[in-house]
């Protein structure tokens, strides 16, 4: 007899889940997760660069563990995460210690190596705060189809390395919090006016840390539409 589950909080989907190891290349095991819808292939990929470690951000970290949670089974999006190094979470400890978004580079383009080991399909850099540095600064170079900000502050991000997707085709998208502590949507107007093709998005009452229902929905919702708008929006029940 089917269950209609009403997607909400933090419900847990119906998912491969695999607990994996991203090996870098300057020595470094980071652990990680991969989560695959349950009964058929992925339409595309997400490579998830969390928040910042020192002050809190893990691959668990609360937008994207409900990403795992959630769209392998609503929108067959496969979810990669990983702890940056030096990094813990409930998932365990990376080798390494924190690098300042400089050694974290080997981190980003080990996740990369994994996904097309893996030959996971159209490969999308999901940064949230200082993940969206290290998308910035590396997944340019990356064979990617783009990347997804959500609260970039643009603190590590230097013009020169803005300037280098403005000569890239790779889309760029970013949300906007009205209420973020460090760039606020008037602000990343400015900042990023060098790129005239990133989409903009602006999310009213929203906060830098993306807190509540309504902020995770709005978050998914924006990244399936990228990814997979065939599911956008995303369905608010599940028949399991």
């Amino acid at each position: 007899m089917s269950q209609i589950i009403e997607v909400k909080s933090s419900v847990e989907l119906p998912s491969r889940r695999e607990a994996i190891t991203l090996h870098t290349s300057d020595g470094l095991s980071l652990v990680g997760e991969l989560a695959l819808p349950l009964n058929r292939e992925p339409v595309a990929t997400l490579i998830m660069l969390h928040p910042l470690p020192t002050h809190g951000g893990f691959m668990d970290s609360h937008i994207y563990r409900k990403a795992a949670n959630r769209l392998p089974a609503l929108a067959d999006i496969a979810v990669l995460r990983f702890n940056t190094r030096g990094t813990s979470s409930p998932h365990g400890t990376s080798d390494g210690q924190f690098g300042e978004g400089v050694t974290e580079e080997a981190d980003v383009r080990a996740a990369v190596a994994f996904a097309q080991q893996r030959n996971l399909p159209n490969l999308w850099v999901v940064g949230w705060s200082f993940g969206t540095e290290l998308a910035l600064k590396y997944a340019v170079d990356e064979d990617v189809l783009g990347a997804i900000l959500l609260s970039p502050p643009l603190h590590r991000t230097t013009h020169e390395e803005l300037l280098r997707w403005s000569q890239s085709d790779k889309k760029l998208v970013a949300l906007i919090p009205e209420f973020d502590d460090y760039l606020t949507p008037s602000q990343a107007q400015l900042r990023f006016a060098m790129l005239p093709n990133i989409e903009l998005i602006g999310v009213d009452g929203a906060k830098h840390l993306w807190v509540g229902e309504s902020a995770t929905k709005r978050v998914l919702d924006e990244i399936v539409r990228v990814v997979n708008p065939q599911r956008y929006p995303l369905a608010e029940t599940f028949t399991a």
